[in-house]
């Protein structure tokens, strides 16, 4: 902003420098002769020149792409060097072929003319003649449109004649759109540009090419000539050309590039023969090198069927990273369409399955990718038919797994529904002739940490990541992020050919990769320091947190740790709490879509009630970050605070015109602002990041202030009419839906409740009573009252469930079930705090601890309960700790396995520069040297004693 201040000012002066540029310059005298009329300028050179028509043609004898304009007597107006009389040699360095008969331009001046080389005498005639010699230079050549990074261009051509010589030697300064007489032209330089604005800005062609058009004639782009599907086709031939040059199959004449052959992949994975040490399976355990892999599909990716798919030509089939054609089609063929519902979470990828589109040859796509840098996997990406189905995944696997991987015994796979994927796998891979696995590979399935929170409980310890011994610090989702780019492609490929399709998505793909290639130095770096930070950090909560137990129940949980470790399976279910819950909110949301108890005409109720209860609890958190700020609010923190209130007021008046729907003709009068208890409104720890000041300009909307806040606003439910009120208007079912969907919401809040009262137990017990200086009583202080916001939380979202379960349920029982929450029933249980304490045989828990019936209160007050906090949080405190030991080994081995992989690349140029026979091969391959030798030298540098030794 200051720099803008500071040149507001200057804004007349720079415009009318602007417009001096528009009169005629050097006052109409054409600076090289000094004789004729200069009416001519150029738009590209750098400074002012003004030339006649001779002049400027032989001043651009080597700049035919630049624009020139010439001055009409009262403004200059574009015209171009082909009307000027240029005329541009192809062959002998731009020189005029000596074989040529009746050359017009016998001396190269660019220039043509029917009388030899201009004569500046007479210059004036001859520029008047330019125009009269059409006849002459269409007898020397021939006219080509030229596509450039500046605009389209017209020239007339003028060939080579000598004898023998090559037909396409020409090529060598551009690229004809077609063999036997090209009458379009690409010059390498607007091919390259098209290749980084749609991997950079995912430009399409038609958006490029309308780019040049405007760039050529902004006022009449319709009088440019149309060299779009040109563009299309050469654009595909440039890219394949790039690729077999940039992999070396320039200089590999005889060798074909093979299933994955036009791929990079991950310079840090472990890969045998290309960047593991000769005696790596002696030096490594199987956990250091197990592959990390995750997939996942993209239902973006569609692509329309062909009407001549038979015409089709593929130029890399199978040769990037999506899977060959042919044989993915005969897999589809002989393998079985899995029926198999999914028996743990409505997920959307298996129970898609069925899903089928008549318009559509693929439904999009699945995509495998090492899990802890984020590269595809070459030769992996299959296309989906009816949603995401196994047959489709199982071929994407089994191709990642077997890429480079020679004598690797172990492989985690992390999987969206790896739950239900790894049961029948190994059964598909042996009943289908094209699924094939390396040999005594054990696959450890998992899913990642963001889709586990939606899969069922007992999914949670099997299937996660923290458990998962040599993992590291993983989180299994970094292929959503990689999808993000290809949703911008995905409508330009939708109706692209197959093959054009599978040519975009392989050069995006190893576009992506070759960004990650790039930063995987400073990657691994920012890893080596947070995991030293992290770990430092969960070692020492581990080691406080085993001081304060007991050994020999420590050595007890010790065992199950490495018998869980090596079972896996049901062992892993030591990192669950033990005992039956009572139903949850989503479990209950669940059961009544499934099985609704309103009639036909009011479907769609659960999930109006279940929007309702959201609202509430949205409202909860802005009334509770409106309580931390201070008063007055600052510009920024009003602006924020009227978008939330926007957005929270679109949902609210958006639920109650649904829920007319289902209230039939009942008139709701009056309002209520829900109240918060004061006892339970302390200070609470939010995204402070959101509300706090910064610099920049913000203003305050002009829309007048509502009466009431959103936040304060009445939510209309069945439990705002009461039980008898309902019954009166037969809406019975509405009120038994809200009533079991409000028991769901009390019990999650009451489960929520009792772990952080367990946690902030625990954090008394481990942290405050032993903390050895101010510094951390006070951090462990802040970590007790971010639970105690937690705590405060789900109270106040108990108390609206209980408030309207009574409103619903008058009955007794309900109410001694769903008893009222003190402030005194939250303070910290003195069986963790003072276990020696006097009076124990008079303490009693809050009713909550208890709510399972006598067996629970038994154990309650036994102390097993706070036993399973203690072994629950032991065991995951030592996967942490463990898992950040990993990590930091995993990135040290990283480091060096990233410099082995540089200089495999560099062995192998070098290798083919000595074997190059042709100087420009022998270039190219020196060049690639030094690319591979820079990358290498860094990394080498940038790790140094970090990296693990090679020795």
């Amino acid at each position: 902003n200051d720099f803008i201040r500071e040149w507001l000012p200057w804004r007349a002066e720079y415009l009318n420098v602007i417009l001096e540029g528009e009169q005629l310059a050097k006052g109409g005298i054409c600076e090289q002769c000094c004789q004729a009329e200069g009416s001519i300028r150029c738009m590209s050179c750098t400074n002012v020149h003004a030339w006649c028509g001779p002049c400027a043609v032989k001043a651009h004898r080597n700049l035919p792409f630049h624009k020139v304009q010439r001055w009409n007597g009262t403004h200059y107006q574009a015209t171009s060097l082909m009307e000027l009389g240029f005329l541009w040699h192809m062959g002998h360095g731009g020189d005029p072929c000596p074989q040529s008969l009746e050359d017009p331009d016998p001396e190269g001046s660019g220039y043509v003319t029917g009388e030899g080389p201009p004569n500046h005498r007479s210059v004036t005639c001859l520029f008047q003649r330019t125009y009269d010699d059409l006849a002459t230079r269409k007898s020397s050549g021939f006219q080509m449109t030229i596509v450039h990074t500046e605009g389209i261009f017209t020239h007339q051509i003028s060939g080579c004649n000598c004898p023998g010589s090559d037909p396409i030697q020409w090529h060598l300064e551009l690229f004809p759109a077609s063999i036997s007489k090209p009458k379009t032209a690409f010059t390498f330089d607007v091919l390259d540009h098209f290749l980084i604005d749609a991997l950079e800005c995912k430009t399409s062609a038609m958006s490029f090419y309308q780019k040049l058009k405007r760039f050529t004639n902004n006022a009449f782009p319709e009088r440019v000539p149309d060299r779009y599907r040109e563009l299309m086709r050469v654009s595909r031939l440039w890219r394949d050309l790039k690729h077999r040059k940039w992999f070396g199959f320039g200089h590999d004449t005889e060798q074909d590039p093979g299933d994955g052959g036009l791929a990079l992949f991950c310079p840090a994975c472990p890969q045998p023969g290309l960047n593991l040490p000769a005696d790596w399976i002696s030096r490594y355990d199987r956990d250091t090198v197990m592959r990390q892999y995750v997939i996942d599909g993209n239902f973006t990716a569609q692509h329309m069927k062909m009407n001549k798919p038979e015409a089709d030509v593929a130029l890399s089939d199978g040769k990037g990273y999506m899977v060959s054609e042919g044989p993915y089609q005969s897999h589809l063929q002989q393998s079985l369409d899995s029926k198999e519902r999914s028996t743990c979470s409505n997920h959307r990828a298996i129970n898609a399955a069925n899903i089928n589109k008549s318009n559509l040859r693929s439904t999009g796509i699945g995509a495998t990718a090492c899990a802890r840098h984020g590269c595809f996997v070459p030769h992996s990406v299959v296309d989906f038919q009816k949603g995401e189905r196994y047959m489709n995944t199982d071929y994407s696997i089994c191709n990642a797994l077997g890429y480079c991987s020679e004598s690797i015994t172990k492989s985690l796979v992390i999987y969206d529904v790896g739950c239900q994927w790894s049961v029948n796998f190994h059964g598909q891979v042996k009943s289908s002739p094209s699924l094939l696995l390396p040999p005594v590979l054990e696959i450890i399935p998992a899913v990642g940490k963001f889709h586990l929170a939606a899969h069922k409980l007992s999914c949670f310890p099997r299937y996660s990541l923290n458990f998962v011994k040599g993992a590291g610090h993983l989180d299994g989702e970094i292929l959503e992020t990689l999808w993000a780019p290809f949703n911008k492609i995905s409508p330009t490929a939708r109706s692209m050919t197959q093959a054009h399709r599978q040519e975009m998505y392989d050069d995006h793909m190893r576009d992506s990769n070759w960004k990650k290639l790039v930063g995987i130095v400073p990657s691994l770096l920012k890893k080596y320091k947070m995991a030293n930070k992290c770990l430092e950090e969960m070692n020492q909560a581990y080691e406080q947190l085993t001081a304060v137990l007991d050994p020999d129940k420590v050595a007890q949980w010790e065992m199950y740790v490495l018998r869980a470790e090596a079972d896996r399976g049901e062992a892993l279910d030591i990192y669950l709490l033990k005992g039956d819950k009572a139903p949850t909110f989503h479990e209950m949301q669940l059961k009544l879509t499934k099985h609704p108890k309103a009639p036909s005409e009011n479907l769609g109720s659960v999930a109006w009630l279940a929007e309702g209860i959201s609202i509430e609890d949205s409202q909860d958190q802005l009334r509770s970050e409106l309580r931390q700020l201070p008063s007055p609010l600052s510009m920024r923190q009003e602006v924020k605070a009227s978008e939330k209130r926007q957005r929270l007021s679109a949902r609210i008046e958006k639920f109650h015109s649904n829920g007319q729907a289902f209230f039939k003709t009942l008139e709701i009068d009056g309002a209520f602002i829900p109240q918060d208890d004061p006892a339970f409104c302390g200070r609470e720890e939010e995204d402070w990041e959101f509300w706090n000041d910064d610099e920049r300009d913000w203003e305050a909307s002009e829309e007048d202030v509502e009466e009431l806040a959103s936040e304060l606003m009445s939510i209309w439910m069945p439990s705002s009419i009461g039980a008898a009120k309902l019954m009166e208007l037969g809406l019975h079912d509405l009120l038994k839906e809200e009533r079991e969907l409000r028991v769901g919401q009390a019990n999650d809040c009451l489960d929520l409740l009792r772990t952080d009262l367990g946690n902030k137990a625990m954090l008394y017990r481990q942290n405050f009573r032993i903390a050895n200086s101010t510094r951390e009583g006070t951090r462990t202080k802040q970590e007790i009252q971010k639970v105690v916001a937690k705590v405060n939380k789900h109270v106040r979202s108990y108390q609206r469930a209980r408030q309207a379960i009574l409103q619903l349920d008058p009955d007794v029982n309900m109410a001694q079930k769903y008893q009222e929450i003190r402030p005194e029933d939250l303070a910290v249980s003195k069986e963790v705090t003072e276990e020696n304490r006097f009076g124990q045989g008079t303490n009693k828990l809050a009713w909550f601890w208890m709510m399972d019936g006598e067996q629970s209160q038994l154990n309650a007050e036994s102390g097993v309960l706070m036993e399973e906090f203690y072994q629950i949080n032991w065991l995951k405190a030592r996967a942490r700790r463990d898992r950040w030991k990993e990590e930091i080994s995993l990135v040290r081995h990283e480091m060096l396995w990233t410099g082995l992989w540089f200089k495999h690349h560099k062995n192998i140029w070098e290798k083919r520069a000595l074997h190059s026979m042709e100087p420009g091969k022998e270039a190219y391959a020196n060049k690639q040297i030094g690319l591979w030798s820079d990358f290498a030298e860094k990394a080498m540098l940038m790790f140094q004693s970090k990296q693990m030794d090679c020795i």
